[in-house]
């Protein structure tokens, strides 16, 4: 059938078919895989022209905290932080490592049974975009474990492994970033290294942190990333975002692969625009630190979208949600405060109103005509001081 398929492409490119060949090549489609609607075009004028985010990694300067170095890149120091790992945990063994079923649910599944006895599992999902079919193990199984067993039982000794991101020429099955399907689940860390040094810290941190962790790995940095890293082990803390470039007037946020673009972009911004730009490698996706990023009104965030090939900005949904959610709930709840001191004032008024008038005293038609003025002020200005205490708590501003 495949032969069939492809005689019958070949056919349509020779004849000269150009239109539906484009069509069955797929060009013309949109980063988010629908259709564009423009009137009038063709096929062949809805190209898009192939958009690659350029960067150069840049190690870390040498760390001689934790002893004796050695030059490794990435999935030499993810190897390492294996072995490290394997060497002291008295449940390893030659018969604990071994090669499953392409089964992506089975091999999550069974990691979760393996954690919930007590042993340090550690699963991989070779890619991540065949993560997937175990998204239900994941959200529904070890993210709730310790929640629906009442803290009785867990799997907080599960580590998932899988390569993340693009490399240019992966296509569809590899070359997506799904963290942000992850970063709405409680119950689950998810990381994400920059280079091979905080790779191999987190990768250790997420194999001894007592919750179950998502541990994704920029893949076009597995041979392109090296520097010195520990041979040793040592551990780099889970929810702590690393500053990386201080700045001034805004912050780039930035996980994996677009930590070294962004970087790019802040030299660029200064040069050309004279911002100041501060540069934040958040790491962990979720819990997100909080107290390190939102410290500057704009922040926009820097990820790859799902084709891969096209990194772009993006609303910080994927970790900031539970924030926004607050934001928006406040405000809610300040709106109704409003109306309801509003509601009340004016009822207030009515019955002094009605006590004066029930007595025989005079009222002012004009401090009738003025009393919905007065409110309306009164109700606004502790609206107004409603919402200058919410932001100095939460730091908005």
């Amino acid at each position: 059938m495949a032969a069939a398929t492809a005689g019958r492409l070949l056919r349509l490119g020779g004849a000269g078919s150009e239109g539906r060949w484009l069509r069955l090549c797929g060009a013309g489609l949109s980063p988010t895989f629908l259709q564009p609607f423009s009137a009038g075009a063709g096929c062949g004028e809805a190209i898009q022209r192939r958009q690659v985010s350029h960067f150069t990694f840049k190690p870390d300067p040498e760390c001689q905290e934790y002893g004796q170095t050695q030059k490794m890149n990435l999935f030499q120091s993810i190897t390492s932080a294996l072995d490290n790992s394997l060497a002291k945990d008295p449940t390893a063994g030659k018969d604990r490592v071994f090669n499953t079923p392409l089964c992506e649910q089975g091999i999550v599944g069974f990691g979760i049974g393996i954690a919930v006895t007590g042993a340090t599992a550690i699963a991989e999902i070779q890619f991540a975009d065949y993560i997937f079919p175990a998204f239900d193990q994941i959200v529904n199984e070890a993210a709730k474990y310790r929640y629906r067993s009442g803290d009785l039982f867990n799997c907080g000794s599960l580590t998932i492994r899988s390569p993340w991101g693009c490399v240019g020429h992966g296509a569809l099955y590899h070359s997506q970033s799904p963290e942000a399907f992850f970063a709405h689940c409680p119950g689950i860390k998810v990381v994400v290294p920059r280079s091979p040094f905080q790779a191999k810290g987190l990768l250790l941190s997420c194999i001894e942190d007592k919750n179950p962790c998502i541990f994704f790995e920029p893949k076009i940095l597995y041979r392109a990333a090296v520097e010195q890293v520990p041979v040793e082990s040592y551990y780099i803390p889970l929810s702590q975002a690393e500053v990386i470039q201080e700045g001034s007037d805004i912050t780039l946020v930035a996980w994996g692969t677009q930590v070294h673009v962004i970087r790019e972009v802040a030299s660029m911004a200064q040069e050309k625009l004279g911002v100041s730009c501060e540069v934040i490698d958040l790491r962990t996706i979720i819990p997100w630190d909080v107290d390190t990023v939102c410290k500057v009104g704009l922040c926009p965030v820097m990820e790859f979208r799902a084709g891969g090939d096209q990194p772009g900005l993006v609303p910080f949904c994927s970790c900031a949600g539970p924030r926004i959610d607050l934001l928006t709930f406040m405000t809610f709840m300040a709106t109704m405060y409003f109306f309801y001191v509003l509601l009340l004032l004016r009822f207030s008024l009515y019955y002094i109103q009605y006590k004066i008038l029930s007595h025989g005293f005079c009222f002012s038609p004009i401090l009738l005509k003025l009393s919905p003025i007065f409110l309306r002020f009164l109700a606004g200005t502790l609206l107004l001081l409603l919402f200058l205490k919410f932001y100095q708590d939460y730091e908005i501003v």
